[in-house]
């Protein structure tokens, strides 16, 4: 039983993992910044509440963004998490005095986990997280011709963690992830209709990543409870490869120039810390602050193009509401609201780019099971200060499916 759900949920990572290469849904031209758009490793139904999940313990639900939460899973358990993403964005610049309006439309498979455990206050999850993603394409005027740029890519964590419960109350927890994925971008440059040249830029990344976190649960009385969550991931030099590659495009069989490097020493991730408190009342209402915070101005970046890094802070604050969950079928739906700020980790041209977003949701239980469907829909703005630069507003329908089985179950014989 253990080892057949084992495999299928393993042959769906891997499979994953060659989805998650292929599309990733960003569309944004702030994506060929640095290492594009971050994500938080947030699941749908965290999403739907602003991307909340230091704090949150739950032995029903998985919880990547804190390892130290897998301890709360009981020993006859089994959970497999799978979410997608569908994005519409529209995107708004003054140019000359004229307002250019564009919309796109994306999406894809988002993540990949499960949780078991391994025996009694210790458990364990595997799974498939989105880092970082790349997508864009747009052009621009330069003098005597034109330029134009497009990227792709991303950034993938496969990650598998464990925790255990030391003493009541308190987990550990820790994960480690293989960091793998390739972003390559491309300018196109025409300066008369005989002469152009194209200049690739790929970052192929091979490393791993660690993250460690602490929960510490507290009963206020016999119906509500307190919990505290601290995550640290430790900050390290990137390895992989860089490739720069300069073609005539009237001999592009033969590049002009062509260089490639290590990443070691050239590119960095910053330390990244988070902290969350979440209170629960009588198992019907649950309440949660987030706070992330990572240094990037420490890290490196070889090919700063007029960019630099910055620190990073986000905000977050998510609801969850079940009014019964032994209740009827109405009364067991999870009602969830979340909100999150935060200043994003580039400054381009000397403009710090900001960001919002409000979420909201249902966790709707399938009848005769214990799997819940996640729906929610999630509004997003961003834009650069002082000088607005593109403003993007995006609409994020988010699903995910929960499934939740016997781990193991023993068979009497009489």
């Amino acid at each position: 039983m253990k080892i057949s759900r084992l495999t299928a949920a393993f042959a769906i990572i891997l499979t994953s993992i060659l989805s998650l290469e292929a599309q990733n849904g960003t569309m944004t031209p702030y994506s060929s910044y640095g290492l594009g758009v971050l994500r938080d490793g947030a699941t749908s139904a965290q999403r739907t509440m602003g991307g909340v999940g230091y704090a949150m313990r739950s032995g029903r639900q998985i919880n990547a963004m804190n390892p130290a939460s897998y301890a709360a899973i009981d020993t006859l358990t089994f959970l497999f998490d799978m979410g997608i993403d569908l994005t519409s964005l529209k995107q708004s610049e003054v140019v000359d005095g004229k307002t250019l309006k564009d919309s796109n439309f994306g999406g894809g498979l988002d993540y990949v986990t499960m949780q078991f455990p391994i025996c009694k206050h210790v458990g364990a999850s595997i799974g498939l997280l989105p880092f970082s993603s790349v997508g864009y394409s747009f052009g621009s005027k330069i003098d005597n011709g034109i330029d134009s740029r497009q990227g792709s890519g991303s950034l993938n964590e496969l990650y598998a963690g464990i925790a255990g419960e030391p003493f009541k109350g308190f987990t550990v927890g820790a994960n480690i992830s293989y960091l793998f994925g390739t972003i390559l971008n491309e300018t196109y440059a025409q300066v008369t209709s005989t002469q152009s040249a194209l200049f690739q830029r790929q970052m192929i990344v091979r490393d791993y990543r660690l993250n460690f976190g602490v929960q510490y649960s507290l009963p206020v009385n016999k119906v509500d409870r307190l919990t505290l969550g601290l995550t640290y991931s430790p900050g390290k030099t990137l390895l992989g490869t860089g490739r720069s590659v300069n073609y005539d495009t009237a001999n592009e069989s033969t590049p002009e120039y062509s260089d490639e490097h290590k990443l070691r020493g050239s590119y960095s991730l910053p330390d990244t810390w988070g902290a969350g408190i979440n209170y629960e009342f009588r198992r019907k209402l649950m309440l949660e602050f987030d706070y992330t915070y990572q240094p990037w101005s420490k890290a490196k970046f070889r090919d700063f193009l007029n960019f630099d890094y910055v620190d990073r802070s986000k905000y977050a604050f998510g609801v969850q509401y079940t009014p019964d969950f032994r209740g009827g079928y109405f009364k067991r739906v999870a009602y969830r609201l979340g909100a999150n700020y935060s200043n994003d980790y580039m400054r381009i041209a000397g403009n710090r780019l900001r960001q919002y977003s409000i979420s909201a949701g249902f966790g709707f239980p399938v009848p005769s099971f214990k799997t819940t469907v996640n729906l929610g829909v999630e509004y997003m703005h961003r834009q650069a200060h002082p000088n607005p630069l593109i403003k993007e507003n995006y609409v994020n329908i988010t699903l995910g499916v929960n499934f939740n089985e016997m781990w193991f179950n023993q068979r009497k014989i009489y």
